[in-house]
């Protein structure tokens, strides 16, 4: 009995200190007007309805500041979601993983905001 309490506290603690999955902010490609990123670790996305995007890259991709990149999504798929979507940069090959994104800003942020997917890429609730 005393195992079973014991295991049953651990287990507890374990579950308490891993975080709850958290949706995943995703944006339509299909939406993106221009994308650039000065310094390899931040990717800013100006989106056709004014708004503007700013991810922070996960690690650092020194080959984006020169050359153009091509999304590498399933097929069919068109939204790039934050931590998980990756696109490969066109000279060197060089992989790049989205990081979290900014709250958006621009004349219609407000109105618009990103669509929130969770971790099954289906529409996470409000």
């Amino acid at each position: 009995m005393k195992y079973l309490v014991t295991a049953l506290a651990l287990a507890g603690l374990v579950s308490a200190a891993l975080p709850a999955a958290a949706a995943n902010r995703c944006i339509n490609i299909r939406d993106i007007d221009s994308s650039q990123s000065k310094d390899g670790r931040i990717m800013v996305f100006k989106m056709k309805d004014g708004t503007t995007l700013v991810n922070h890259l996960q690690g650092f991709c020194p080959d984006l500041k020169f050359t153009g990149f091509a999304w590498q999504m399933p097929s069919g798929d068109t939204n790039a979601c934050e931590r998980q979507s990756t696109f490969r940069v066109l000279q060197s090959g060089e992989i790049c993983t989205l990081g979290a994104f900014d709250p958006p800003t621009g004349k219609t942020a407000m109105s618009s905001p990103p669509t929130v997917w969770d971790a099954n890429r289906t529409m996470a609730p409000r």
